[in-house]
């Protein structure tokens, strides 16, 4: 088994595909119109399976806002510098939407440098140092 994609369901399609792609730097891979069953989806992602799992944002026409939950927790990239990272989402989260909601730092009580932003349907990203 591996894992495939995972999947958000989001309030303006477009707006998550410029964010995903202009603000994270992942490329659309392909998109699905289904206006008879009324959504449409868009798979993001640094690469396409079976190399890389995807993201899939899914639009449900007529939903622009989602109960997120308390049981989401988020999705975790890595990233060689995660403060260049946050001023990179930084940047452009005043045109793209989304936000920096944990600056870059050690993880409470490790070593690891992790930050914390959320996409423009609120959903967490965890941003974690690793090497090239």
């Amino acid at each position: 088994m591996r894992l495939l994609h995972t999947m958000l369901r989001v309030g303006n399609l477009q707006r998550s595909i410029d964010f995903y792609t202009q603000a994270l730097g992942m490329t659309l891979l392909r998109t699905t119109q289904r206006p008879e069953q009324k959504y449409d989806l868009a798979f993001v992602g640094y690469g396409s399976n079976p190399e890389q799992a995807e993201i899939e944002l899914t639009y449900n026409y007529g939903v622009d806002h989602y109960e997120l939950g308390s049981a989401y927790g988020h999705i975790a990239l890595g990233v060689t510098d995660v403060a260049a990272a946050c001023e990179a989402v930084r940047a452009k989260t005043a045109t793209l939407g989304g936000a920096i909601t944990r600056e870059a730092g050690p993880v409470k009580g490790g070593s690891s440098i992790i930050a914390f932003i959320t996409d423009p349907d609120g959903y967490k990203i965890e941003l974690i140092q690793r090497d090239a």
